[in-house]
């Protein structure tokens, strides 16, 4: 797409054309070129044929688990109650989508406008992760069919997962309705998007509220098995904090991380204001993450110290939490502090990637590497982990998708854009590209 663009065929980025005709809704849908010249670019694209082969090999798995229930997939067991559908699907992805409430929090309620070049793939962001928690969880309970049942026939209230259930549901809801401003934008409902606009302030305080109450209470779960996790992972009380904090700069680097990408790959799609401001804003973003990091280090050790836990330290259990922390925490640490000193934006993404893969170890060690230490190591079913990917590519494929079209990168332009697919004809004939827009 970007060869097309260079050859005057612009990606749709407004509700009409020049000649002042209405893009109608498949028009859009495949980004205002011909109907032959999409189905090119989409075969083009060698992402899409990988993407496309992961889900054709894993959608029949997806469906034998729910014909033949978990057993069939899973080593799950009273011992290992949780295998990769929870402890990377709903562990890993809500921290690393922490970034909604916190960059809203930080335009809508501070005032940091400097920061809304970025603010709506914080948000896309945030929406995304959780919805595919939520996929994730689906998959390991079954009969979604039933999923009210535990939220309003059968209250819970003093179950911790029923508090998570509740607020992860509440605050789905709360992200769709954020990012449907730049849905009511593509799809031209102005009068959705001004009522939308006239609650930020609710949906956004609603969204620290519920996020801070859920992040922690995802800790908690641990607290109903002592003894399970290994010590070093397991703090009673400092366990909700350690998950709390922990996602701060997990959600902040994931921005990072998916900014950095999207700028490799879908420049086409971006705009000049989040060109021109996305190196500035990932230092600020990688300030922000420090500061996280090191709340979370702090802590780390204080609940050790607390639990008078250092003789696990000289054990092998100890070496490779000492790993977690030196690679996962204190090796970004110094990334960013070199990075942030000398305005090496570069040097910052590559300890925003190292920051996320600590993240998700740390999770993966809670929830299944050191759980039940003292008996024995399960190993995931290979079944489980063909699911596990499918929904990730799935995930992915989501994500490439709503960035092509909806204004997540770019501003949605009340005129109608320069150039027409209809005006370039002539410039296309001929013009064969190898480069394909991301998610087509």
């Amino acid at each position: 797409m970007k060869l097309l663009a260079e050859n005057g065929i612009k990606p749709l980025d407004a509700g009409q054309r020049k000649d002042g005709k209405k893009w109608n809704l498949i028009e859009k849908l495949i980004l205002g070129l011909t109907l032959d010249q999409y189905i090119s670019q989409v075969i083009r694209n060698k992402f899409n044929w990988i993407l496309a082969g992961i889900m054709a090999i894993g959608i029949p798995f997806i469906i034998y688990r729910f014909i033949f229930g978990l057993g069939s997939v899973t080593h799950s067991s009273y011992d290992y109650p949780w295998g990769l559908f929870l402890g990377f699907g709903l562990f890993c992805m809500v921290p690393l989508s922490a970034s909604g409430f916190m960059l809203g929090t930080t335009v809508e309620i501070f005032g940091r406008h400097d920061f809304e070049p970025i603010e709506r793939l914080a948000l896309l962001n945030g929406l995304l992760g959780y919805l595919f928690a939520v996929v994730y969880l689906l998959v390991d309970l079954g009969q979604p069919w039933r999923l009210a049942y535990p939220m309003v026939y059968s209250f819970g209230p003093a179950a911790v997962l029923f508090l998570v259930g509740w607020h992860v549901a509440t605050y789905l809801s709360v992200q769709v309705a954020e990012v449907s401003t730049a849905f009511f934008e593509w799809i031209g409902w102005p009068n959705a998007k001004k009522f939308i606009r006239k609650g930020t302030i609710g949906l956004t305080v609603s969204g620290i509220i519920l996020s801070t109450l859920h992040q922690g209470a995802l800790g908690a779960l641990f607290v109903y098995a002592p003894g399970k996790v290994h010590p070093l992972w397991y703090s009673a009380s400092f366990q909700w904090i350690h998950f709390f904090v922990s996602s701060i700069p997990g959600g902040l680097c994931m921005v990072i991380a998916v900014s950095t990408i999207v700028m490799k790959t879908m420049s086409w799609r971006c705009d000049d204001r989040f060109k021109d401001n996305i190196d500035d804003i990932t230092l600020k973003l990688a300030k922000g993450a420090s500061m996280g990091l090191i709340t979370y280090l702090v802590i780390k050790l204080i609940a050790v110290a607390h639990d008078n836990e250092w003789v696990y330290l000289a054990s092998g259990w100890g070496f490779w939490w000492l790993i977690e922390i030196l690679g996962g925490v204190v090796t970004p640490l110094v990334l960013f502090a070199y990075g942030l000193h000398h305005r090496l934006v570069r040097l910052v993404r590559i300890g925003a990637f190292i920051t996320i893969a600590g993240i998700v170890l740390n999770r993966l060690n809670t929830a299944l590497i050191t759980f039940n230490w003292k008996l024995y190591q399960e190993i995931p079913h290979i079944s489980e982990i063909i699911i596990s990917i499918t929904i990730f590519a799935i995930y992915i494929t989501t994500y490439r998708f709503i960035l092509n079209r909806l204004p997540i990168l770019y501003a949605w332009k009340a005129q109608p854009q320069e150039a027409t697919v209809t005006e370039t004809a002539a410039a296309r004939e001929g013009q064969k590209t190898s480069e394909v827009p991301a998610g087509a």
